[in-house]
């Protein structure tokens, strides 16, 4: 796809295969430099190189809104735009203090109520919500959801399951096996 700008085009691809999961972007315009980072604030950020101050100038920027910047919230809860205290828990976990009660900042640690013990464990749906950041999970595209909950029953490890593709009843399965971070909630629409 073709993305025009003021001064110059970005042609931009997303690739999704059996080795990568990746977006790749190109600047068109002769003598353009462009580069997207990520700031420690876990805003995206597009800049272009300005020859005669020999300076980056960053043009465009990911969303300031809360929830829209990467880890927002601490692992184990989510992030919902539309409540007073945005980092909430998710079910089964509770904040580690309880003076903090409400996640009022995004400082607060959110600890299961109940240790796994590999035997007759259970998982809570959570509906309206990101799917966790995907770092270190594990994708087989080939089963669907009630062999991917068998799958993450059986590994003691297994803290979260889902499917790859929710269209046309679901398909596929990622498993997580660490802290679930980067959450959010859908604001109805």
């Amino acid at each position: 796809e073709m993305q025009r700008w003021k001064d110059f085009n970005i042609v931009y691809n997303f690739t999704e295969n059996k080795e990568e999961i990746a977006f790749t972007y190109r600047v068109t315009t002769p003598k353009v430099y462009a580069r997207l980072t990520m700031n420690f604030d876990g805003y995206l950020q597009l800049s272009r190189w300005l020859p005669e101050t020999l300076e980056w100038n960053v043009f465009w920027q990911t969303s300031a809104a809360d929830c829209e910047v990467y880890m927002s919230c601490t692992p184990n809860s989510y992030c919902d735009p539309t409540k007073t205290t945005k980092c909430n828990c998710i079910k089964g976990f509770e904040p580690r203090d309880p003076r903090e009660g409400a996640l009022d900042t995004t400082n607060t640690d959110c600890v299961r109520k109940t240790q796994l013990s590999c035997n007759g464990d259970g998982f809570f749906w959570l509906r309206n919500i990101t799917p966790p950041d995907t770092a270190g999970a594990i994708v087989d595209k080939r089963i669907g959801l009630k062999e991917c909950e068998e799958r993450c029953i059986e590994n003691c490890n297994c803290t979260a399951f889902a499917n790859t593709n929710i269209q046309d009843g679901g398909s596929g399965c990622v498993l997580w096996t660490r802290e679930l971070e980067d959450i959010r909630r859908y604001v109805d629409a």
